[in-house]
């Protein structure tokens, strides 16, 4: 029991070593509305951390909360497996107009489990069973979850030391820009598929993530997208493309390849699906692919029955038309600027990702970790990515005004400035 109401004992008493978040961030949070969390003490939070992109609509949102309160003071169904629901065929109705339709995509919703990490497990298995085949291509700093089969996707040493077997079945080449500019990855990739001696399997799938959110904010451009789309059709490949946490907005519409001109096979999505920040996971495949026969990829949880409710609301509330899109681009205006004048402060800087999901790599795992540091000390959450952990990280609730985004700027910049000060200091 809490002695007192921000009394942390609680958790360093009985909570698994396997936290973390909470390292960094070792309030006792209470509330939140909209970009802020505030504390047990009463200490408010301006959030750029959202969940890790999971609460892209921020905290709250009051028209999703009263449709979920509805629902739940009328009795409405609180599980069910994956029966029809009148919620579901709401949900799915709102995601076929006003998502699906808009951008010709004719593919099936299928739910898995409620984590991003099964639904590319479920994609994995998918394009394994469609192609006979078992390799599937991932890329150099891919995260795709810690699940056994996603793990061996994911690229992050530490998380695939968890696994505590050999992790198979995957190939990994290099993203784009990996080697260096100089080096074209799409060329290289073309190259090994082709060879019949380079050691490369025949893949089920190719698969990755335009920007990579725990890679280090790396996003690859529409025409390496478009030629590893063509790659894999040519190879009989499917293309999986995981937008887990680049999409929902994140990348500056609703899902991060819409604009490139590419239409994968399967597009695995969660985090931001549900809009309230409730478990939500779904694959979208293509009907020639759907393959599955009935449960033979289920779980008990596959299709969140209060996450229908609220995901209806965000589609119909912000992807109805095209006025919250505008909205962004506004929003990914003020994060660059505010970005770039941070940058000029870290020598050899630079700036990384794509839409509101952006960042600074400042070059060094403890510098961003200082910086994110300090900036949580003075009321903003915020944190870091990439293989070292160098790129300050900035996933903003993408219905933060204005006003707020800018003060959470300037909160990060005074730490830019104040920790590049302090280590200056110490190195005379």
């Amino acid at each position: 029991m809490l002695t007192s109401p921000s009394d942390p004992t609680v958790f360093q008493r009985r909570e698994s070593e396997a936290r973390s978040y909470c390292r960094g961030f070792d309030a006792v949070f209470s509330q939140a509305a909209g970009s802020e969390l505030i504390d047990a003490d009463g200490n408010r939070y301006i959030d750029f951390l959202a969940g890790c992109s999971s609460l892209n609509y921020g905290h709250n949102d009051p028209d999703m909360k009263q449709a979920l309160i509805d629902h739940i003071a009328g009795d409405g169904i609180a599980h069910g497996l994956d029966l029809h629901t009148e919620v579901k065929a709401r949900f799915l109705t709102a995601f076929e107009t006003h998502i699906l339709k808009p951008r010709n995509m004719d593919h099936r919703v299928m739910f898995t489990g409620p984590t991003g990490a099964n639904a590319v497990e479920a994609a994995m298995k998918l394009a394994r069973k469609v192609t006979g085949r078992t390799n599937i291509v991932a890329f150099t700093n891919g995260f795709h979850g810690v699940t056994q089969g996603a793990l061996s996707a994911t690229g992050n040493g530490y998380h695939r030391g968890g696994a505590g077997i050999v992790l198979a079945g995957v190939t990994r080449l290099p993203f784009e820009g990996y080697m260096g500019s100089d080096i074209d990855t799409a060329l290289m990739l073309e190259k090994m598929l082709g060879d019949p001696s380079s050691g490369v399997e025949p893949p089920a799938a190719i698969m990755f993530e335009t920007i990579q959110g725990e890679g280090g904010l790396n996003a690859a451009s529409a025409e390496w997208v478009r030629r590893v789309a063509r790659i894999a059709k040519d190879h009989g490949a499917l293309l999986i493309i995981d937008d887990v946490q680049a999409g929902c907005g994140r990348a500056g519409s609703f899902f991060s390849f819409e604009d490139f001109g590419v239409m994968p096979d399967i597009v695995t999505m969660a985090k931001s699906i549900s809009g309230f920040g409730l478990p939500m996971a779904l694959m979208l495949v293509r009907p020639e692919h759907d393959k599955f026969g009935p449960a033979e990829h289920n779980g008990t949880f596959r299709g969140n029955t209060h996450a229908f409710v609220t995901a209806r609301i965000a589609i119909e509330k912000f992807w109805a038309d095209d006025s919250f899109q505008e909205q962004l681009k506004q929003k990914e205006r003020i994060i660059l600027s505010g970005l770039a004048a941070i940058s000029e402060m870290v020598p050899g800087a630079r700036l990384k990702g794509r839409g509101l999901m952006r960042g600074v790599d400042v070059g060094s795992g403890d510098l961003a970790a200082a910086i994110c540091r300090r900036a949580y000390d003075n009321g903003l959450v915020i944190e870091t990515s990439g293989p070292n952990d160098e790129v300050v990280k900035i996933l903003a609730p993408l219905t933060t005004p204005d006003t707020v985004l800018r003060k959470g700027l300037n909160i990060l910049m005074d730490a830019v400035r104040d920790t590049v000060t302090d280590m200056k200091f110490a190195a005379e």
